[in-house]
């Protein structure tokens, strides 16, 4: 199954006395076929050398493709200046409600400061 739309998304800093790397906090609201609110932690690091990593564990409630629930995504990505990569699955076991057994991954795209989604999963 597929579900479509875009998402506004915040992200507030954890201040830290000496941080080894930099953790935010996820806020985002989901609208299309997801419908609801994201909501979880964030840790990245940037090298001297522009290499960037980070991870997350987003939590997911609302509705997709009108079925109720929450589930949630683990984030992991890379960027230098030879490659890109990003992958965002559900969390195995994750699923509420109507999203019990909910498998899949959610790609993201981002163009200046809109960001879309495209959500590919399996009930």
């Amino acid at each position: 199954m597929l579900a479509k739309g875009t998402f506004d998304i915040k992200l507030n800093p954890i201040p830290d006395d000496v941080p080894p790397v930099g953790r935010m906090i996820i806020s985002k609201e989901y609208s299309g076929d997801m419908v609801g609110t994201g909501s979880g932690q964030m840790i990245s690091k940037r090298t001297a050398s522009g290499t960037a990593v980070y991870s997350a564990i987003e939590e997911f409630e609302g509705t997709v493709n009108g079925k109720k629930g929450s589930f949630t995504f683990l984030h992991i990505g890379e960027m230098s200046s030879s490659h890109q990569s990003l992958e965002i699955t559900i969390v195995a076991g994750s699923g509420t409600s109507e999203f019990e057994g909910i498998s899949g991954s959610i790609s993201i795209e981002q163009e200046n400061s809109s960001h879309s989604y495209e959500l590919d999963y399996s009930l």
